[in-house]
C-alpha cells in the first residue's frame, strides 16, 4: 500500500503545472501541457514575467503598472497565489472557427496591494494577464503601462496609425525590426501586432474583454514595445454630417467602476498554424449576454457600393443607381443564388443625417415588400453620428419596417466613450433583434461574443480600397487582423488583375490577385457576414464561380490549418456539417503543395475545385474547374500562381 501511495504521489507531482504551488516563493507557472513556462518577477514593487517555450526565452514583460488618480499598483510586496487548473468547453453563438471551443489553462492570482489583484493565465498556446479592481465608487485610471521586450531576431508586422489616435484601422502592414519601427515616421501602432522569429516562432499581441475602457495602441523606444491609450474625451464638435471631432480631453484614459476587471492583455505563443487555429479572443471574452440567440442569422450580403450600383447585363433596361429598379435587380440576384441579404450603402437616404427617409427614387416601403417576397432581407448603411442622435427610436422603427441588419460607419475613434458607443448600439439593436456590422471601426476585442448580434467589424484594409488592397498585405490578414475576430474584408471581385496590370475603378472595379485568390478568401477569411462585392452582372457572367462563393458558409464547426507560413501563404480546411471547404492563397511567390485529405470521414467523397489556370500569372482571370472522387487516403496536388489561390468543396 505504501508503494502504491508513493507512486500516486510521484505521478501527481510530476503532472503538476506549477512549481512549488504551496510555497510563497513560487515564481514559475507552466501551461497544462508543460511547453510554456512563465517566470514571475516577485521583486518588491516590480511586476513582470518572462515567457519561454520548450526552454527558449521568447519575451519578457517588465514594469507592469496600473496608475490611478489616488494610487499606483503594485504597492509593497508581490505575492503569487496558488494555481488553479481549468479545463472546460462551450459553444459560441457565432462560431467562426469551431462550434465547440475548448479551454485548458493554469491561472494564478497575484496580490499587488490593497484594492487590486493581478491575474495571470497560462494556456498551451498563449499567456494573458489583467488587473482586477475591488474598490468603492468610480475610479480614474491614468495609465496602464508596461514594457514588452521580445527576444532578439523578431520582426514586427504592424499596422501604423496617425499619432492622434484617429484611425479606421485600414493601413497596410509595415514589416520592421524594433529599431526600424522606432525610426519610422508613424510610430503609433494598432492592436493586434504580430512578431515573427526564427523557426516559425510567432507572437501575436491582442486584447479581449474590452469594456468601458479605451482600445490599446502600441509604440516602441527601439528596445521595448510599450502600450499607449487615447484619453477619455470631454467635448465633441460636429465634423460634417457623418461624424464629430474631439475638442477637449480628460487627463485620464478611463473613469470607470472601482469593482471590475480590466481588459485581458494576451500573447499567442505558437507557430503559423497555431495562429490560424487559436481561439483566444472568444475564450477570454465574456459569454453571451443574450439568452435567445436563435434570431441571429449570419450570412452573405450582396453589396452595391464597390461596383457603383451599375448592373449592365442584357436584361437591364432601367437607369442604374441608388433606386428601386437597381435594388430589385440585386434582390433578384440574391434570391437566385441563395444570398441572404442585400446592402443599401451610402446614398439610399435623402440625407446622411436622416436615417428614416429614403431618397425619392428608392421607394423603400415597396422595396422592402419586393425583397420579402423574394426571401431576401435589406441591410441599411448608417453613419455613426446619425445612429447616436436617433438611438432611442432607430432600431424600434427599423424592426417595424422589417429591417434585420445595419452597417454602421465612420467611428474612426477608439477611446473609452467610443468603446461604450459600440456597446450601447448593439445592446439597443438586440432589443429589436437586429444584427450589426461596424465599418470605420477598431478591431474586435470581445464585444462580439458578449453581444453576438455584432456579427462583424471592418477595421481591415479590404477590397474597398481598390488599388490599395494588394495580395502581399492580404496574405497577412489570417495571421493578424482576422486572428483576433471577424473581419468584413468585402471580397468577391471578378475583374481580376495581377498588380502590375491593375488599372480599374468603379463602376468596373478590379481586384488584385487571381480569380481563385478571390474565391479562396471566402474560406480563408472569417466573418459573420461576407460581402459579394461585385456586380450581379459579373456574377451572372461567371456563374460557376458565383455559385461556389454563394455556397461558402460564414460560420464553421471545425477549422484546420493544412499549410501555413505567416505572411507568405495559408491553406485552411473548414467543416460545416458534413461538408469541407478548402481555401488557399499565396503572395507573389507561386506555391505547390501536396494536401493530405486525412481529415475526411470514411467512404468516398466528391471534390470540386477551382485552381489557377496556366496563364493566371499574367491573365489573372484564368482558372480551371476540376471534379474528382477522393477518400481520406487521398493526396491532391495544389498549385497556386503568384498572388494566386485554390478553392474547393468536398462533400
Amino acid at each position: 500500500m505504501k508503494k502504491i501511495l508513493l507512486l500516486f504521489a510521484t505521478v501527481l507531482l510530476a503532472s503538476m503545472s506549477v512549481t512549488a504551488l504551496a510555497a510563497s516563493k513560487a515564481t514559475t507557472i507552466k501551461s497544462p501541457d508543460g511547453h510554456i513556462a512563465v517566470d514571475v518577477n516577485t521583486t518588491t514593487g516590480h511586476l513582470g514575467y518572462t515567457v519561454s517555450r520548450d526552454g527558449r526565452t521568447l519575451y519578457t514583460i517588465n514594469d507592469i503598472v496600473l496608475s490611478m488618480k489616488k494610487i499606483t499598483y503594485p504597492v509593497g510586496k508581490i505575492k503569487v497565489g496558488k494555481a488553479t487548473h481549468v479545463r472546460n468547453s462551450f459553444k459560441p453563438a457565432v462560431p467562426l472557427k469551431f462550434s465547440t471551443v475548448n479551454e485548458d489553462y493554469n491561472e494564478v492570482t497575484i496580490n499587488v496591494g490593497s484594492g487590486a489583484t493581478f491575474l495571470l493565465r497560462v494556456m498551451n498556446n498563449s499567456v494573458a494577464h489583467r488587473f482586477v479592481l475591488n474598490m468603492k465608487g468610480d475610479v480614474e485610471i491614468i495609465d496602464e503601462p508596461y514594457r514588452f521586450v521580445p527576444a532578439e531576431g523578431f520582426t514586427a508586422h504592424r499596422q501604423s496609425a496617425p499619432n492622434n489616435f484617429n484611425t479606421s484601422f485600414e493601413e497596410a502592414y509595415r514589416h520592421e525590426t524594433l529599431a526600424e519601427w522606432n525610426n519610422s515616421d508613424r510610430k503609433m501602432t494598432t492592436v493586434p501586432l504580430l512578431l515573427s522569429g526564427a523557426d516559425d516562432a510567432q507572437l501575436l499581441l491582442g486584447q479581449s474583454d474590452l469594456d468601458d475602457y479605451p482600445h490599446q495602441f502600441l509604440n516602441t523606444d527601439g528596445k521595448a514595445i510599450v502600450p499607449t491609450y487615447p484619453k477619455s474625451p470631454l467635448k465633441w464638435e460636429p465634423r460634417g454630417d457623418r461624424s464629430e471631432a474631439i475638442t477637449e480631453e480628460a487627463n485620464y484614459i478611463a473613469k470607470t467602476s472601482g469593482k471590475r476587471a480590466l481588459p485581458w492583455r494576451w500573447v499567442a505563443v505558437t507557430d503559423s498554424k497555431g495562429i490560424i487555429e487559436q481561439t483566444l479572443p472568444v475564450q477570454l471574452a465574456r459569454r453571451s449576454a443574450l439568452k435567445d440567440v436563435s434570431w441571429i442569422k449570419p450570412g452573405q450580403f450582396s453589396w452595391e457600393w464597390w461596383n457603383g450600383a451599375a448592373p449592365f447585363g442584357p436584361d437591364v433596361d432601367f437607369k442604374a443607381g441608388c433606386n428601386y429598379e437597381t435594388y430589385c435587380y440585386f434582390a433578384d440576384f440574391a434570391a437566385k443564388f441563395g444570398v441572404d441579404y442585400i446592402l443599401l450603402d451610402e446614398g439610399w437616404a435623402k440625407s446622411t443625417r436622416d436615417p428614416f427617409h429614403g431618397n425619392d427614387n428608392l421607394r423603400l416601403p415597396d422595396l422592402i415588400k419586393y425583397c420579402n417576397a423574394k426571401g431576401v432581407k435589406i441591410v441599411l448603411w448608417l453613419p455613426w453620428l446619425a445612429v447616436e442622435q436617433n438611438l432611442s427610436t432607430l432600431f424600434k422603427t427599423y424592426a417595424e419596417w422589417g429591417i434585420p441588419a445595419v452597417k454602421i460607419d465612420f467611428m474612426d475613434h477608439a477611446d473609452q466613450w467610443m468603446v461604450n458607443f459600440y456597446k450601447r448600439v448593439v445592446q439597443e439593436a438586440a432589443k429589436y433583434k437586429i444584427i450589426v456590422d461596424f465599418h470605420g471601426a477598431f478591431t474586435p476585442a470581445g464585444l462580439e461574443y458578449e453581444y453576438p448580434n455584432l456579427v462583424s467589424y471592418e477595421g481591415v484594409l479590404g477590397l474597398e480600397q481598390m488599388g490599395g488592397c494588394r495580395p502581399e498585405n492580404t496574405v497577412f490578414l489570417p495571421y493578424i487582423r482576422n486572428a483576433v475576430g471577424p473581419a468584413d474584408f468585402t471580397p468577391g471581385g471578378m475583374n481580376n488583375m495581377q498588380p502590375e496590370q491593375y488599372r480599374a475603378g468603379r463602376p468596373n472595379s478590379g481586384a488584385m490577385g487571381t480569380r481563385c485568390f478571390q474565391m479562396a478568401l471566402y474560406v480563408v477569411l472569417e466573418s459573420g457576414v461576407q460581402m459579394l462585392a461585385d456586380n450581379p452582372t459579373r456574377y451572372y457572367q461567371n456563374e460557376d464561380c458565383a455559385r461556389y462563393i454563394a455556397s461558402v458558409p460564414t460560420t464553421w464547426d471545425e477549422t484546420r490549418a493544412l499549410e501555413a507560413k505567416a505572411g507568405e501563404y495559408v491553406v485552411v480546411a473548414k467543416r460545416k456539417g458534413n461538408k469541407w471547404f478548402v481555401g488557399g492563397i499565396t503572395n507573389a511567390t507561386p506555391r505547390d503543395f501536396q494536401l493530405k485529405l486525412d481529415f475526411l470521414g470514411a467512404g468516398n467523397h466528391k471534390l470540386t475545385a477551382f485552381k489557377d489556370g496556366v496563364n493566371a500569372g499574367y491573365q489573372a482571370m484564368h482558372y480551371n474547374k476540376l471534379e474528382q472522387n477522393v477518400t481520406n487516403q487521398s493526396t491532391i496536388d495544389v498549385h497556386m500562381e503568384k498572388n494566386g489561390g485554390w478553392a474547393a468543396v468536398i462533400e
